[in-house]
């Protein structure tokens, strides 16, 4: 005869059984979840085809010394997929600011978490038409290791604006993001809540260097005399890049 205890504790392992089995089984998914999640937020560099045609690129990288934007041109692999080719230009872009020999500093693996496009939508009888919103998603580390000041963050800011342009013509209007979600401030000063216009035009202009065309210049003449700073704010939305240089530069943490 098998007594009730024994009954009891037959009952207990398979419930026991069940239970582990059960808990293994979810271990496993939840770690597929975590490797598929990885694959996921990769590098775009990874999605490049072998073999692909390298392509020569522009990079507009931030010159501190001057405040100003150098052109400088590659030749990199290049995806066919146009949201991979914006993030590979755009991580290329931060690997210059990591650079030994950096002329724009900024010490961070992996700046941009991803970047995607909208279309803009256009006016009826309004030319423009296959215009885009690139939506750059910045990485809380690039925030984070990025130098706090009014010049190191406009420098950021339009160089990536610069760079998209440059080899992505349809690229039209630029918005930032960081870790997915709207933010104030790229570090305390650039201003990350409005949508900015890129033109091809203002993109080269926005490359002259030397202290005399310094986007700063201005700025700097009107604090020496005593200009308020709520009178250098109000850029209308959409600013094409040689009036963005003085928003951004005028832009103070609190928004408009």
């Amino acid at each position: 005869m098998i007594s009730r205890l024994q009954k009891y504790l037959f009952f207990m392992m398979v419930v026991g059984c069940v239970v582990m089995a059960a808990w293994l089984i979810r271990l496993r998914n939840r770690a597929q979840d975590r490797l598929q999640a990885q694959a996921a937020e990769a590098p775009a560099s990874i999605a490049v085809a072998a073999g692909s045609p390298p392509r020569t690129v522009t990079l507009y990288v931030p010159n501190d010394l001057d405040d100003s934007l150098i052109a400088v041109e590659r030749s990199i692999p290049m995806p066919a997929d146009e949201n991979a080719q914006a993030r590979v230009l755009l991580e290329s872009l931060v690997e210059a600011y990591r650079a030994p020999n950096s002329t724009h500093p900024i010490n961070v693996a992996t700046g941009i978490d991803d970047v995607y496009f909208l279309p803009v939508p256009q006016a009826k009888g309004q030319s423009g038409e296959g215009a885009q919103l690139a939506v750059v998603d910045l990485s809380g580390a690039l925030a984070a290791a990025q130098p706090s000041g009014i010049e190191p963050e406009t420098l950021t800011l339009l160089s990536i604006m610069a760079t998209l342009h440059a080899n992505l013509p349809s690229v039209t209007q630029v918005h930032f993001l960081v870790d997915g979600q709207e933010r104030e401030t790229l570090a305390g000063h650039a201003d990350l809540t409005r949508t900015y216009l890129a033109g091809e035009n203002n993109v080269q202009r926005s490359a002259i260097g030397g202290h005399k065309d310094s986007p700063f210049a201005s700025q700097r003449a009107s604090e020496s005399a005593g200009q308020p700073a709520a009178a250098r704010r109000s850029a209308p939305t959409g600013t094409p890049l040689p009036a963005l240089r003085s928003r951004l530069s005028a832009s103070l943490r609190g928004g408009q």
